[in-house]
């Protein structure tokens, strides 16, 4: 057997291939470890990550904090089950219902476990609280949404790779077209609708960026009809676009935005997951106040791993790096950087079709269809020249570098994606 310390990259990307599932198609890349911004393959190469594992590692590859926080709780006590208490999740739960401002969390570990607890809740709520009859509620959901791969929830989505030969499918589900007011104030007259799920800015779907008043307009459309407003902020939250939660809109403020913000959008039920871990370990959280989270009784929802002590070590530690270093506002700030220097780039080459997003999720469109190669083509080149990043959608290249990236490596990297441009039309 060969060990990883003998691995090449070719190697390595035989035995996955040999060995595993094929439910994914990386890059060419086999990377053994990181640190900040970078990370670095199996032969030694450096890299820029763009992608900062779908926004799991917003605070940087192997932060020091947040190791440590986890090595320290995992010498002493990693898991007990929720049938016991342990010492360190009633802290875990304090301290994350004060930083977000909510009565209570319901802790998970994945992003999708925790979008069915979420939707778990809301029916119940439903049920037992807005008097809709059983078996007959139902959530409006948004066209393009990306909220994980159980079935319950490709049930309500329209990418067909996600659906295709995975029925029956999960039924109580409408869905509308995104960024689409009229349709949703129509959907939420539908009797039995007890809440509307959607992600602020949908980034599986391309970084697809709504209208400014979109999520405020929506949660108020919700709150007049008495149904739920549900944001999915498991890659969208925590610093990534340029604010604490990218339901706090396009706002200036140097605190936890949710506290200050006159955009602020408070949701009825908050999800997180991916860098509320900051990469290091599965942690994700369902976040309500009371009158929505006490309808859930012992032995109707739970999970062995939800809450562990690792969690809430590295949960809290996370937290603390994203207030404590600012990554909100350097997200922002180098966001509008990178923003502007690809509009430049697509004003300069008629390949790029657009550029979208906020803070530090953001997309270059490429001027071809779905269907084509380029956007991989060009991946490949970006990472040959030592940058990494992966096309969604087919012509869409999806670019969210960790938050730690400095003004002076944001505009490396500029400098490569256009050099790797140049490349890719000169052949």
């Amino acid at each position: 057997m060969i060990t990883s310390s003998q691995l090449t990259s070719k190697e390595a990307i035989e035995l996955e291939d040999k060995y595993g599932a094929h439910n994914y198609h990386p890059l060419p890349v086999v990377l053994d470890r990181g640190e900040g911004v970078y990370v670095w393959d199996v032969e030694g190469k450096q890299y820029y990550d763009f992608l900062s594992a779908y926004s799991a590692v917003n605070q940087g590859h192997c932060h020091p904090r947040i190791v440590r926080a986890m090595t320290d709780q995992a010498s002493k006590l990693t898991l007990t089950s929720r049938a016991f208490y342990n010492s360190r999740l009633g802290e875990y739960e304090q301290f994350i219902t004060d930083y977000f401002k909510f009565d209570k969390v319901l802790p998970m570990n994945s992003g999708a476990e925790a979008v069915e607890t979420a939707l778990k809740l809301a029916r119940k709520y439903g049920y037992e609280k807005m008097g809709i009859a059983e078996n007959e509620a139902k959530i409006i959901v948004a066209n393009g949404n990306f909220h994980g791969r159980t079935t319950t929830i490709i049930s309500f989505s329209n990418d067909q790779d996600a659906r295709k030969n995975f029925g029956p499918y999960t039924e109580g589900f409408v869905s509308i077209p995104y960024n689409d007011l009229q349709a949703l104030e129509q959907s939420v007259k539908q009797p039995g609708v007890v809440a509307f799920l959607v992600e602020p800015i949908q980034g599986e779907a391309g970084v697809n960026t709504p209208a400014d008043d979109y999520i405020r307009k929506a949660k108020e459309i919700c709150g007049q009809h008495d149904v739920l407003f549900i944001a999915d902020e498991i890659q969208t939250g925590i610093a990534r676009t340029g604010a604490l939660l990218a339901v706090c809109g396009k706002c200036s403020c140097e605190g936890h935005c949710e506290r200050q913000a006159a955009t602020y959008t408070r949701p009825d039920l908050l999800i997180l997951g991916k860098a509320l871990s900051g990469g290091a370990y599965p942690v994700s959280a369902v976040l309500a106040d009371d009158e929505i989270m006490n309808v859930i009784k012992p032995g109707q929802h739970g999970s062995t791993f939800g809450g562990n002590p690792i969690a809430a070590a590295v949960g809290m530690a996370a937290l603390k790096v994203v207030s404590d270093e600012h990554l909100a506002q350097n997200a922002r700030k180098l966001g509008d950087i990178f923003r502007a220097e690809m509009q430049a780039l697509v004003d300069e080459f008629d390949i790029l079709r657009l550029v979208r997003g906020r803070g530090l999720l953001n997309a270059l469109v490429i001027n071809d269809d779905e269907d084509s190669s380029t956007a991989w083509d060009i991946c490949v080149r970006l990472k040959d020249n030592g940058l990494l990043a992966k096309p969604t959608h087919g012509n869409i290249i999806r670019f969210a570098p960790p938050l730690v990236m400095t003004e002076e490596q944001l505009m490396d990297c500029v400098r490569i994606i256009r050099e790797t441009i140049i490349e890719h039309i000169n052949g």
